[in-house]
């Protein structure tokens, strides 16, 4: 017999087990579904940001860190130690632990407050008062009913027609953060946030980092003073080489090297490396909802569609976190989610997408909220700065 619940989360990332939770809270009979397994094919919540995004990254940012002081940094201070190594299968065991800890907390917090955790994929059968969902997990299916559906399918990395991710040579996020062994030399297309972090992880432990950015300005989300001082500490200090206005032609491999073809400041260049990282952005994971059997249509980017309360146009459907607009931060999501399971109660609850804080790891770290002195000189706002 096919289970009915108040509330159906679909997906379990930093948006949708913090709307399950919060909507448990609020006295929902609530579901929390998910397809994500970890490299050993076991199912593990907390999506991409806990299993190979947010968490991994920052564990590798904290000990490449700590790797470069001890090599470099230590002796400015008088402390002078010898014979430093590089253990990286531990570095990445020590990741790992922590990623697994993590998203087995998840588990908990879903348990300790009582929604139901279901594995597979979740896909919609029909709408009307009661929405059909589908449960697929292989061979496995089960069809549930809910009077609420919350979609947090969250976001995959975006690709390149030409540069087809194997991580093996080219790598996307995840293969980024498991490199088995120091690459001599490093490649990275984007000089977004994902692309400077990992950059600087494999700087920092042994390799030659090349970042080439199609953009002509650097981190042009930042203030400008703030993003000119940071390219020249990146640049100068670290040894990140960063190439900006840059066109990519052309991605070729052999078999243990990776060459692009790319024009740049100074005409037809090439970069010849050992691994390349692709890091142009994320896009909305719709694939498999069937979005057509309720009528919720994409916008010309591939986003959901969601008014400011992030309602889609199926009566009692909510979309939240980066399978919508807005910055694809985990706390932007988990802020709808709270949002969400609040206006399923009646509640009056809404996010304003321009005090949502930003991070960059890097070292420096960098954070900024709000609109930056451009933003406000180009519509003509008085400000102080």
């Amino acid at each position: 017999m096919s289970q009915t619940f108040d509330v159906a989360v679909i997906g379990a990332g930093p948006g949708g087990y913090v709307a399950a939770i919060r909507a448990a809270q609020l006295g929902f009979n609530t579901v929390c579904i998910d397809n994500w397994k970890n490299p050993k094919g076991k199912p593990s919540l907390g999506g991409t940001c806990l299993n190979v995004g947010c968490i991994p990254s920052k564990a590798l940012l904290e000990s490449s860190e700590n790797y470069r002081r001890a090599t470099h940094g230590f002796a400015d201070h008088g402390i002078q130690i010898q014979g430093v190594t590089l253990d990286l299968a531990k570095m990445l065991a020590r990741k790992d632990k922590i990623v697994d800890q993590l998203t087995g907390g998840i588990g908990f917090l879903l348990k300790k407050n009582k929604v139901t955790s279901m594995h597979g994929l979740g896909r919609f059968v029909s709408g009307g008062d009661t929405y059909q969902v589908e449960v697929v997990d292989g061979e496995k299916r089960e069809v549930i009913f809910a009077k609420h559906v919350v979609i947090a399918t969250g976001s995959v990395p975006r690709a390149l027609p030409f540069a087809k991710v194997d991580n093996q040579l080219i790598l996307d996020n995840e293969g980024a953060l498991a490199i088995p062994s120091v690459p001599k030399k490093l490649g990275v297309i984007g000089a977004g946030v994902i692309g400077l972090e990992m950059g600087s992880v494999w700087k920092r432990l042994g390799a030659e980092v090349t970042i080439l950015e199609a953009l002509p300005e650097f981190l042009g989300a930042l203030d400008e003073q703030i993003s000119v001082e940071a390219r020249k500490i990146f640049s100068k200090e670290q040894g990140l080489v960063i190439e900006l206005g840059v066109k990519i032609n052309t991605v070729t491999t052999t078999k243990n090297q990776v060459t692009v073809d790319y024009e740049g400041a100074d005409g037809a260049q090439q970069l010849v490396v050992d691994k390349l990282i692709m890091a142009v952005g994320r896009a909305p994971n719709t694939t498999g909802l069937n979005l057509d059997a309720v009528g919720i249509k994409l916008d010309a980017r591939g986003f959901i569609q969601v008014d400011t309360q992030c309602r889609t146009i199926a009566n009692n459907v909510y979309a939240v976190g980066d399978v919508v607009r807005g910055p694809m931060l985990a706390h932007k999501a988990s802020e709808e989610g709270v949002a969400a399971a609040e206006l399923i109660a009646g509640q009056k609850s809404h996010v304003n997408l321009d005090t949502i804080p930003w991070v960059i790891y890097t070292a420096p770290e960098i954070a900024w909220v709000g609109e930056t002195e451009k933003q406000l000189k180009a519509r003509g706002a008085e400000y102080r700065a």
